[in-house]
Formats: C-alpha cells, sequence, structure tokens
C-alpha cells in the first residue's frame, strides 16, 4: 500500500471515529442512561437510520442474495477476510463468545455476516469452511471489488483494496462493525476494540428494538 493510500484509508477512519463522537453527544443528552451504558460498550446509534443500497452478493453457500433477505433480524456486518493475520479471527472469536453468552430469544435475533473484502482469494467454500471454525451459523458474502466498496462506503466501514498481484498480500480495513436493524437499514456501529463483556451487556436491550 502506498503512502497516499494510508493517508486516505486513516483519513476515513477518522472521520468516521468523528462521526461516531459526534453521533454519541446527541444520543446521550437524550436519554443519558441508557445511551452513555450503549456508548461505554462501543455502541453508536445514528439520530437517523440510512438507507443500505440493493446490491448482489454470493452467499457461503454458492447462492446469489442480496441485503434484502436480512431484514428478519438484526445484523453485525463486519467486513473482513479469511486470510486474515490478526484482526478477522480475534473479532470472529469474540462474537462467537457473545453470541453464545446471549440468552437465547437474544442470540436468536441476531445475525452476524462477514464481507469479504478479498474476493480474489475468499471463494463462497473458503468462507464456508473459514466462518465453520467459529460459528456454523456466521454468513458470509463475496462480491466483486466494486460492489464491496459502495456498501462499505455506505455504512462508513472504510477498506483499502489489495494490490493482488503482490505475494502472501494483506487487506487494510477496519475492525468497526455495521449495525443493521430489523428493517435493514444501518442503525449504527459498533467500535472496535470491543469489550466482550460490556457489549453483551446491551445488546439484549438493543436487540428488543424494532
Amino acid at each position: 500500500m502506498t503512502r497516499t493510500q494510508k493517508t486516505v484509508f486513516m483519513l476515513v477512519a477518522i472521520i468516521a471515529l468523528l462521526l461516531g463522537l459526534s453521533v454519541s453527544r446527541v444520543f446521550s443528552g437524550k436519554d443519558q442512561g441508557d445511551q452513555t451504558a450503549l456508548i461505554d460498550a462501543g455502541v453508536i446509534l445514528l439520530p437517523q437510520s440510512r438507507e443500505i443500497p440493493s446490491l448482489k452478493f454470493t452467499d457461503q453457500d454458492g447462492q446469489p442474495v442480496s441485503l434484502d433477505v436480512f431484514k428478519d433480524a438484526w445484523t453485525l456486518l463486519f467486513f473482513g477476510y479469511t486470510f486474515c493475520p490478526d484482526i478477522c479471527p480475534t473479532t470472529l472469536a469474540q462474537l462467537r463468545q457473545i453470541k453464545g453468552e446471549l440468552p437465547k430469544a437474544a442470540a436468536d435475533k441476531l445475525r452476524v455476516v462477514l464481507v469479504s473484502v478479498d474476493p480474489n482469494r475468499d471463494t463462497p467454500q473458503q468462507l464456508k469452511t473459514y466462518l465453520g471454525y467459529f460459528d456454523k451459523q456466521f454468513l458470509g458474502l463475496v462480491a466483486p471489488v466494486e460492489t464491496i466498496q459502495k456498501l462499505a462506503n455506505a455504512v462508513s466501514i472504510p477498506f483499502i483494496p489489495a494490490d493482488t498481484s503482490k505475494p502472501n498480500y494483506t487487506v487494510d480495513h477496519s475492525g468497526n462493525l455495521a449495525l443493521l436493524g430489523p428493517d435493514g437499514t444501518q442503525r449504527g456501529f459498533i467500535r472496535a476494540p470491543f469489550n466482550t463483556r460490556k457489549l453483551g451487556a446491551q445488546l439484549p436491550g438493543l436487540l428488543e428494538r424494532k
């Protein structure tokens, strides 16, 4: 990755963080108790939900899907890839732990989706095998880089496409999660690094919302 690319990535990440901080101030003024606890757990809710663009993906079973199919539950969107050396396995392990410790009624309302930022190597079968190491209910999506970037930009979770000509390349991406509501709109973010105890304590109440 060039110095210019790194600079752009850092600027986008900083802007996303500042957006989250400004949103947190808006909400904490409305409902100090609940919102402060959510913010402390890393959950940043948007003052207005965002529409998600209608984009086509392929899931881990090789089936064509769109994000419209995720309107029946709350969804955590994580942008990562199976060859990731650090952030991705750590994040998925934490999400498995958090989901596993939720009451069943809450866990049934939560979906975890990995959107691959490395479609060059992440085939549907590769995604299915990889996610199976963590939780077989975790879903994987892959699409051309241009489609992934449209989704990433829409939910303000930046990544920089890799130079796939280099051997053993890595992909620079954010560890934050996009939080989608059961209506299919983006409701907010969950900031990395995660505090599994605090996040697990706040999710059941959040998942009760419509």
